[in-house]
């Protein structure tokens, strides 16, 4: 009785997780094109907000966060940071090519700023740090997952440095991130992860069925390059991301 009560729940969040998407859609097409920046910006971390609201995640955020200019350097779990990131602090997040094209998903990634890079092309990323620079001195807060892809929730795996360039070119810090899932014990919670043989509808559904998540969101000090090259300076914001974690929940 308790699994069917839990599926019946999760279909219920999946409608209205799917209203609300074509909802964004919706205000997207009609509204977004004639607000101000700050006030899409409000938007686009409401929409977020009420993402979670309607999956029945709980958002707890420690720290503060340091604002524009900054470049946030965050572990990745699932694919929920980057809607748990757009809830706690609006930002420009960097992504794979590929979500460019996902219907529905797609163009409301557009919408929120999403900066595009062709992971398999040298040349390209190249590209993307010099636009990444170029909008951190405009001000604005871009956000990477230098693992570059998702871990299994107990581990973060090796920071890349390559996108740290950016930061270092526009001469902004990188301000940490930690993130943790945990459940309505308080003990990390595995539902949301999308690693290894998990597949997104998996991943999703398990979420849906998950009752009284929370995740935590660890904002640390902003941190400098102060002449550490790219790679020392991935290694020491890992260790800071692990601590917040950990810290965090």
């Amino acid at each position: 009785m308790i699994v069917l009560l839990r599926q019946a729940r999760a279909v219920w969040r999946m409608a209205r997780l799917l209203a609300h998407a074509w909802g964004g859609l919706w205000t997207l097409h009609m509204r977004f094109a004639r607000m101000g920046a700050a006030q899409q910006h409000q938007t686009v971390q409401c929409w977020a907000q009420q993402v979670l609201r309607i999956m029945g995640i709980g958002l707890v955020l420690h720290g503060r966060t340091h604002g524009g200019p900054a470049l946030l350097v965050s572990n990745h779990i699932s694919w929920l940071d980057i809607l748990v990131l757009h809830a706690a602090q609006y930002c420009r997040f960097v992504s794979k090519s590929e979500i460019k094209a996902w219907p529905l998903v797609g163009p409301l990634a557009t919408a929120a700023g999403t900066l595009y890079i062709e992971r398999a092309s040298a040349r390209d990323a190249l590209r993307v740090v010099h636009h990444m620079a170029e909008c951190l001195q405009a001000g604005d807060v871009l956000a990477v997952f230098p693992e570059g892809t998702t871990g299994d929730g107990v581990h973060v795996l090796p920071f890349h440095g390559n996108l740290l360039q950016a930061a270092i070119a526009a001469q902004v810090p990188a301000q940490p991130v930690g993130l943790r899932f945990v459940d309505a014990w308080g003990q990390p919670s595995f539902a949301p992860c999308y690693v290894g043989d998990d597949t997104f509808v998996g991943s999703v559904w398990r979420t849906l069925c998950a009752s009284g998540l929370v995740v935590h969101v660890a904002f640390g000090a902003a941190d400098a390059a102060a002449g550490r090259s790219r790679r020392a300076w991935a290694a020491d914001l890992r260790a800071q991301v692990i601590a917040l974690r950990d810290g965090a929940g």
